[in-house]
């Protein structure tokens, strides 16, 4: 569910939706599920914004979904 939010998330942000790519790692010792988001590299700026504002908000919500399936969770913009 997670993931299909992120593929979601990062499609409506790129211009080249097939360039988008996300992997899921097995939970660490801490039970953190990081999820990779790739995207082409023109879009890298699309994804993560001025500052970093797009992509600090694409955690918050991810983080927010993780909770109602208690999970924790870490998203990385590769």
């Amino acid at each position: 569910m997670l993931k299909e939010l992120l593929i979601t998330i990062a499609t409506a942000l790129v211009e080249d939706k097939s360039a988008v790519e996300v992997t899921v790692d097995a939970p660490n010792e801490e039970d953190v599920v990081v999820y990779h988001l790739h995207v082409g590299a023109d879009d890298m700026g699309r994804v993560i914004g001025k500052q970093g504002r797009i992509a600090k908000s694409i955690r918050t919500v991810m983080r927010a979904g993780a909770v109602r399936v208690n999970e924790k969770i870490s998203v990385e913009i590769d």
